[in-house]
């Protein structure tokens, strides 16, 4: 595989430049948590690139395989984790299951779609980390299925300590190809934003939550 280093900084580049990742420091997005944050992330836009789709497909893939071994299924987390994970699986020519957000209201009333069994190795896929508990909600729910999970990959993630710590409780390892130093590293290289820019995205990764209370008037 590349080098780890090198992985995260293309990546970075290739959300940046097809705008899946837009930052902006002096007009914040509000997310739906509440949050005022200089950066928003819709890794959805990878695939429509073919080029980046297939990058991502390929890196991920390799990731599963160099840090979990042998899966016997992959699993996507609704919604945007159902293509990621579609086409990991399809490079491992693996079968693909996903998890709802909650269980479907009519029909058979699914909270899993797809085929599995109990005691099958699962990777989990998402497409983006930020607290990580809706990730971890589908994991929970596989765990509950019977399923043995061997770990949750991901495209990007901010760099979060709430993140590092709800995966550590729930036991569960999770690897994404780029993160929120290494964009920020990228962009500063590279003149996505100034100077003054990096240093207020800096300072909304030391405190996301009240960082939108510095801004306000």
């Amino acid at each position: 595989m590349t080098n780890k280093s090198e992985i995260e900084q293309k990546v970075a580049e290739f959300l940046l430049q097809i705008k899946a990742i837009k930052l902006q420091p002096n007009n914040p997005f509000t997310w739906a948590s509440g949050w005022k944050s200089p950066i928003y992330c819709d890794n959805r836009i990878t695939l429509s690139h073919p080029g980046i789709r297939t990058y991502i497909r390929q890196k991920l893939s390799a990731l599963i395989q160099e840090e979990f071994g042998s899966a016997s299924v992959v699993a996507g987390v609704a919604t945007a984790g159902i293509p990621q994970g579609v086409l990991v699986a399809q490079e491992l020519g693996l079968p693909f299951i996903y998890v709802r957000a909650k269980a479907k209201e009519h029909g058979r009333g699914n909270l899993i779609e797809g085929e599995f069994s109990p005691g099958q190795r699962v990777v989990v896929v998402e497409d983006l980390i930020s607290t990580g508990k809706s990730s971890l909600q589908a994991v929970q729910a596989l765990r509950e299925a019977g399923c043995e999970i061997a770990g949750l990959v991901g495209i990007f993630n901010y760099g979060f300590d709430a993140a590092e710590e709800n995966f550590k409780n729930a036991k569960c390892r999770f690897l994404t190809l780029s993160n929120y130093n290494a964009l920020i590293e990228f962009a500063a290289e590279h003149h996505f934003v100034s100077t003054d820019d990096i240093k207020i995205l800096r300072k909304w990764r030391e405190d996301p939550e009240g960082w939108g209370n510095t801004i306000e008037s």
